[in-house]
């Protein structure tokens, strides 16, 4: 069992809770118009290793991730998910916590035993709800946002925690009234305990000339960090508007 690893990020402290070791897969079937990483995107790429070699690395630095553990992201590491797993798998049989970064673009009812085994051993999910409006998901990403709903409500049935992410894009994903809706959209799932809003960069342009990819968003400004804040207060009243003034998400 071999996974194509784009890079390792050895103590990461903004991908879950704790300082983790963050693992970036090879492969995305979606092009986000704002993706910093699209060096990620072709599967096949990188470097093949085994769940084994990356929990020794986790292992050799364990003191510095006691209060954290793993996070798999990418990329898209649901292209992979045999191979997360049982990284996952080993991961819990040495006592570490797991978190996957995803979209849930890959999630399908058609691989309900691979998502069964995967929810076995799961912690958590970082789960990226680009757009809540499926032609602008499709604009944004060139897929629908349906797999994504779906595999929110399959990890709260499995009782998955799971944080919500959103990129905020001015212009694009930072509308007062879709993000409302987003926030009584996932107060309606006991499992989701914190919103982060991350806002937009373009420190990932360099890459698009290097790899000769248009860049899409060319000339939209990056959003600094109040804007940012006021996006995530936004969303956050929507989930107390649906959760009757209990706001449970932080």
């Amino acid at each position: 069992m071999r996974g194509w690893v784009h890079s390792v990020e050895s103590f990461g402290t903004v991908d879950g809770p704790g300082v983790r070791m963050v693992i970036f897969l090879q492969g995305c079937p979606m092009r986000c118009a704002y993706c910093h990483n699209p060096d990620t995107w072709p599967e096949h790429r990188g470097t093949l290793m085994e769940p084994e070699e990356l929990i020794e690395k986790f292992l050799r630095n364990r003191s510095y991730y006691k209060n954290g553990g793993i996070t798999v992201s990418g990329g898209e590491p649901l292209c992979q998910i045999t191979f997360v797993t049982e990284l996952f798998r080993k991961a819990k049989t040495e006592g570490i916590s797991t978190c996957l970064d995803t979209s849930g673009v890959m999630f399908s009812d058609a691989l309900s035993e691979e998502y069964e085994k995967l929810a076995e051993v799961t912690d958590l999910v970082l789960l990226d709800i680009k757009h809540t409006d499926d032609e602008m998901h499709c604009k944004l990403t060139g897929h629908s946002n349906n797999a994504t709903f779906a595999f929110l409500e399959y990890l709260e049935k499995k009782k998955i925690p799971v944080w919500i992410r959103r990129v905020a894009v001015p212009g694009y994903t930072d509308d007062e009234e879709e993000l409302l809706h987003l926030g009584e959209y996932i107060g309606g799932f006991a499992n989701v305990q914190a919103v982060e809003v991350l806002p937009y960069h373009t420190m990932g342009l360099l890459k698009y000339t290097e790899l000769g990819i248009p860049y899409r968003l060319e000339g939209v400004p990056q959003m600094d960090e109040e804007a940012a804040k006021k996006c995530r207060q936004t969303i956050l009243q929507g989930i107390r508007n649906r959760r009757s003034g209990r706001n449970d998400a932080t």
